[in-house]
This record gives C-alpha cells, structure tokens and sequence, in this order.
C-alpha cells in the first residue's frame, strides 16, 4: 500500500511530464529544512507527500497573500498557516499554539481548538484558496469562501502543508486556478516589496 501512494507522488498519478507545460521556477517553494522527517517534498518544491508537515520558504510579509492548494490525493490532510516554531512531525494542523489550519475532517483548528466547521466535503482535485491580510486567515473551498475567518494570528506565518494516510497535495503559487479575492496577490518575497 504504501510504495503505491509513494509511486503516485513521484508519478504524478500516471500523468506524463509532457502533459504539463514547463514554467518558470518560482523563488518560493516548500522548505526542505522545515519540515516533517518523513515528509517528502517534489515537484520542485510544490507537492508533498508522506507523513506530517512542511512550511515555504518565505513567510507572508505583504498586506495581502493569497496561495492555493490542490487535493491531489485524498487522505489525511491540513493546510493553513504556522510560525517556524510548530511541530512538523505531527499530521492535525492547528494541533498547537503555532499553527492555524482547516483539516481533512472538516475542522479548522488552532492550539487544539475547533474554531470552525465546515459544511463542505472536500475531495480529491478540488482546490483550497488561502487568503491572509494580518488581520484574518479566510479559506475557499474551489473559488468559494468558507466564511470561517480566523483572527488573532501573530507573528511571521508561513504557508503550512500537513500530510498522512496517503494524501498528497501540490502547492499553487502562480496561475492560480480561481481568481484571488479582491486586493489579493500571489506570495511576495520581501525584497520584491521594495
């Protein structure tokens, strides 16, 4: 069981290479010091697969972010927000006080706490919209909004992505499958603010 789910993350799930048209590398990717010791990150740094968490490697520093996710695989995922300080080798994101993060079973946690609901049955191939202005975190399940803000997030957050059970996700930050909410843009490197 576990060498197909390894398979289908480095294969893609049978798609050919040559199907996808290639693009230019974007400077931010999922960060291979910060994450899980049995994650594994692909896809030049966009998908990752087997068990815990992994954080980008540029926090959200502008006014304004907004990123996507892709169910690839279902499974036991998480995708949301957290500091450098949170536990990467657990699979529940928002599982401590470092972490914010709508979760495979419908629940959006932080510090152990269910903050949110949602109504929405997430499956495989459906996309998962982050927005973030350091005022609320907002998720959108393919294009449309969740209306479960979360507020009181402090510090430098990073985009987080929590795997196990087989799931596999892959990261969006270009070319985005549904439009941004009014106002917000792709992640930003600090020095590209300037």
């Amino acid at each position: 069981m576990m060498f197909c789910c390894l398979r289908n993350c480095f294969d893609g799930l049978g798609f050919a290479e040559t199907q996808t048209p290639k693009r230019e590398l974007n400077p931010i990717t999922l960060d291979t010091c910060f994450m899980g010791h049995e994650v594994v990150i692909l896809k030049d740094g966009l998908r990752v697969c087997g068990c815990g968490g992994a954080l980008t490697n540029a926090p959200l520093v502008q006014s304004k972010s907004y990123f996507e996710v892709k169910i690839q695989q279902g499974g036991i995922w998480a995708i949301g927000l957290a500091t450098r300080s949170t536990d990467l080798n657990i699979t529940i994101g928002g599982n401590d006080t470092e972490s914010w993060a709508l979760n495979s079973d419908g629940i959006i946690r932080h510090n152990q706490q269910e903050l949110h609901t949602i109504q929405s049955v997430v499956q495989e191939g459906d996309i998962i919209g982050v927005s973030y202005d350091h005022v609320e975190l907002n998720f959108y399940i393919n294009g449309k909004s969740m209306d479960a803000p979360v507020m009181g997030i402090k510090g430098a957050v990073y985009p987080v992505l929590y795997v196990d059970d087989g799931a596999i996700l892959d990261l969006i930050l270009v070319h985005f499958v549904h439009p941004p909410p009014t106002g917000f843009e792709k992640i930003m490197l600090e020095q590209s603010l300037l």
